[in-house]
């Protein structure tokens, strides 16, 4: 397929007029007394000292699907040991729910965090970079020539400090499989009853509807459906104020999401499996043909489209939400909220390293090379991809395009607390523990308390 396309690079764009509310282009000026930023400016122009020193490099790149995406890590590293005498990089890979959840809370909380690690903007870094473990990158954007080389960086940015970079943004939506779509006699839908009479269509024909993998530390999986149904019902204010206090868990539309959840996983439009599933599990099903739609995060594009396992390559599609019928109808959950974060507590030598990595790794012909291999939307601006992208990629593109603007996952702007809570919450809701009324009580008590919290650390 000939085309000029940069349709995912074109798509950032629209995201970057919808997200750019904290602008990132202009650095802002350091602490004298924050320690990260004096360490910054104190190698700035010199050399490390010779001697042989080791880092650790905490990765989510564990899965068959993230080959290209650990790749171009491996080279980077390798570029990176190259360049900075003495120095070895050991690769520490983890499954992103454990190294989120478990591992780097646990090594936060002791004030040794990895040198330099995964890390989800919003709420994390907000929490990490506030007890003083995160390295502030204003400057060294600056010295490197990249501070208005990113889309946007409001996810990473706490008082005007940038502790964090994103490798890659998303959006979320349903991968659909257009045969399955065709033999059941139904079209894309345009409006939840539509998708109901999809779903119901798909059943007839022994199809399972929806694939998804909620099981043992997979529930954000389940949160992805359940965030873009109350933002839509009730609008992208709905989830922006639950921490000011300013809307409820409790509030109608999003007890009425709890309820649609129950209502695809009563009608067995949802995986009936859903609680014993991973999600690469979950994933799987729907790329080797044993469901027709999948609602995921555009990562999921390089394993819908591996050509060594996907049976469904040639036949799928993408859609936004169909609108439910809310304030929010017509928005799209994306952004750039994961990337690598670094240590506030380096030497010199582990400094150097930490800026020469960056150098290495946040590139516009990296950053083509994930648009080209793995379908990735840049982080930075001026990425080309090739003139063969697969028709997915503009389907993706086209229903970026054709929302009305973007909003970021529930959990960017939560306490953890409440993100666990509804992970679990929804789990016992699908499993027929819990009623959504329920679901909805409980998740309004966990962030009163949240907040409640935050107060008292003030």
């Amino acid at each position: 397929m000939k085309k000029s396309v940069l349709c995912s690079a074109s798509a950032a764009l629209l995201l970057t007029t919808v997200l750019a509310g904290c602008g990132s282009s202009t650095p802002a000026a350091n602490n004298d007394k924050d320690k990260g930023a004096e360490a910054g400016k104190s190698t700035a122009g010199t050399e490390a000292k010779a001697g042989s020193f080791q880092m650790t490099v905490r990765h989510i790149n564990v899965r068959d699907t993230a080959k290209s995406t650990l790749e171009l890590l491996q080279k980077v590293t390798a570029k990176t040991e190259q360049e900075v005498p003495g120095l070895k990089l050991n690769l520490d890979g983890v499954e992103d729910t454990v190294n989120r959840d478990v591992k780097l809370k646990a090594e936060m909380s002791s004030g040794k965090p990895p040198h330099i690690f995964n890390l989800f903007g919003g709420a994390d870094t907000q929490n990490y970079a506030k007890a003083g473990h995160l390295l502030p990158l204003n400057d060294i954007l600056k010295e490197l020539g990249l501070s208005d080389q990113f889309y946007n960086l409001s996810e990473f940015t706490v008082d005007g400090k940038i502790y964090g970079l994103p490798e890659s943004g998303y959006v979320e939506g349903f991968y659909y499989n257009k045969k399955m779509f065709q033999d059941a006699g139904v079209q894309v839908p345009k409006n939840w009853e539509e998708f109901l009479k999809v779903c119901e269509a798909l059943k007839a024909k022994k199809i399972t509807p929806i694939a998804l993998g909620g099981g043992p530390e997979s529930a954000w999986a389940i949160n992805m459906l359940g965030n873009s149904l109350f933002v839509g019902l009730g609008g992208t204010e709905l989830q922006e104020g639950f921490k000011p206090g300013k809307t409820k868990w409790t509030d109608a539309p999003v007890v009425e999401a709890f309820k649609r959840m129950k209502e695809l996983k009563e009608k067995g439009y949802i995986d009936p499996n859903v609680l014993g599933l991973k999600y690469a599990e979950g994933q799987a099903k729907f790329y080797t043909g044993q469901a027709a739609m999948l609602f995921d995060g555009t990562w999921a594009t390089s394993a819908v489209l591996d050509k060594e396992k996907s049976t469904v390559k040639d036949n799928v599609g993408f859609f936004r939400l169909p609108d439910v019928g809310g304030k929010g109808d017509g928005y799209i959950n994306g952004g750039w909220s994961n990337g690598y974060g670094f240590s506030a507590h380096l030497n010199d030598n582990e400094l150097k390293a930490v800026k020469t990595f960056i150098k290495n790794f946040y590139t516009v012909e990296n950053q083509a090379d994930q648009l080209n291999k793995a379908n990735r939307i840049p982080a930075m601006k001026n990425v080309k991809g090739s003139n063969d992208a697969h028709p997915l990629v503009k389907e993706i593109s086209d229903a970026q395009g054709s929302s009305k603007g973007a909003f970021p996952a529930f959990d960017a702007l939560v306490q953890p607390k409440v993100k666990v809570t509804l992970e679990t919450s929804m789990q016992e809701l699908l499993g027929g523990q819990i009623a959504p009324e329920k679901v909805a009580e409980r998740m309004q008590k966990t962030q009163e308390e949240a907040n409640k919290a935050d107060g008292e650390k003030k």
